[in-house]
């Protein structure tokens, strides 16, 4: 093994991303198996995760991906989602906690109902799935590598705008800080905690306003690097968080989203 492989792979680990049916799950999945993890998705749609899971064994990797259905929504959907991976694993080297939902509507009109729904799956959901794992996390840990944890928050989290999604940017607020507290919480079980903040990215979520190309470009001139994100970006940040490479890397609010976490409308002296 060449001195990147080893730096980088992540051969012989076993990951759950849930969510990973589509959009940034499906390309932090992809990159685990290119990485020869053995990857398991799940979703709401167990249907469709084990089609994903059909489509990346095609690809040929030094991975393999496993697909079945899972809710964390609820308290039950959680229990079963756990009996689901402990079937098939008594370890976890990562954990992606990449399901999430999002709700939008004027400040006027927003319903009750929109913060229960987002913050149980963004916020409660994650928690809940995370503390009941840690059995199979510590199981996988060890000084020199760690288990590790990476949630989905939003470069939505880190700035303070809505765009009508007010409880989406909440919870993705919600979950950077949590990342944070589980990590100190955490590092004595050598299991590290980083999030991701990613700025625009083509998934199902985003689809109403990236689906086309040009609709991804007129999204994209909004960033300051002058383009939306791609498959490249989540994989690499996967792989340097999970891999040796980002063993010392614990707490950290990963910004993927092209400059948007700097951008400002600010001028003191400048025209």
């Amino acid at each position: 093994m060449s001195y990147l492989e080893d730096l980088f792979s992540v051969s012989g680990k076993t990951a759950l991303v849930t969510g990973a049916a589509t959009g940034i799950g499906r390309m932090a999945a992809t990159a685990l198996m290119q990485g020869g993890a053995t990857v398991l998705i799940a979703s709401r749609k167990g249907h469709d995760c084990a089609q994903a899971a059909e489509e990346l064994n095609a690809l040929g990797t030094k991975g393999r991906a496993d697909g079945f259905g899972g809710d964390v929504s609820t308290e039950e959907g959680i229990a079963a989602l756990v009996a689901e991976v402990r079937k098939r694993t008594d370890k976890l080297d990562i954990l992606f906690n990449n399901a999430g939902v999002s709700w939008g509507a004027e400040l006027s009109e927003f319903p009750y109902s929109g913060w229960a729904k987002v913050l149980n799956v963004n916020v409660t959901g994650l928690f809940h799935l995370t503390r009941e794992l840690l059995p199979e996390l510590e199981r996988a840990a060890s000084d020199d590598d760690p288990a590790r944890i990476v949630n989905l928050g939003s470069v939505m989290g880190t700035q303070p705008m809505a765009d009508g999604a007010y409880s989406y940017t909440a919870s993705k607020a919600a979950v950077h800080h949590l990342t944070r507290t589980l990590a100190i919480e955490f590092a004595g079980r050598r299991i590290t905690v980083n999030a991701f903040a990613p700025g625009p990215f083509q998934s199902r979520m985003t689809a109403f306003a990236t689906a086309s190309d040009e609709q991804a470009a007129h999204v994209g001139s909004r960033v300051p690097l002058g383009r939306i994100g791609a498959p490249s970006d989540i994989a690499g940040a996967t792989l340097y968080l999970c891999s040796k490479a980002g063993s010392y890397v614990t707490g950290a609010i990963v910004p993927i989203d092209g400059g948007q976490s700097v951008q400002h409308g600010m001028s003191l002296f400048k025209e």
